[in-house]
């Protein structure tokens, strides 16, 4: 869940090498019907987006879905949001500057 079309294809680039099946969403309410229509392994989710923000997109998620797998795919690095995230649910964090820790979460 991405709202920046570059940013999308270039996490698009990094996730297909270990998932043929990837669903985009531009705003974070768009991503609750996402999950239920596709079930995903794992759901990136940027903080930042109109509508819906990412991390209540993620605390939507996790309530009707327990289970589900979020990484926060973000330019935000401060403890807070770290914070907000983990409380929505978020198993990960990943700052859009290092995507190669991405590419480590995928590969796992």
């Amino acid at each position: 869940m991405e709202d920046n079309v570059q940013m999308r294809r270039l996490i698009r680039q990094i996730a297909q090498k270990w998932s043929e099946d990837i669903f985009e969403c531009e705003d974070g309410a768009q991503a609750l019907a996402a999950y239920r229509e596709h079930l995903p392994d794992w759901v990136l989710m940027d903080i930042e987006m109109p509508v819906t923000d990412g991390i209540s997109a993620t605390r939507q998620i996790t309530a009707a879905f327990p289970g589900a797998k979020i990484a926060i795919v973000t330019d935000h690095d401060t403890a807070v949001l770290r914070e907000a995230a983990g409380a929505a649910g978020a198993c990960e964090y990943i700052v859009k500057d290092n995507l190669a820790a991405l590419k480590r979460l995928l590969s796992r």
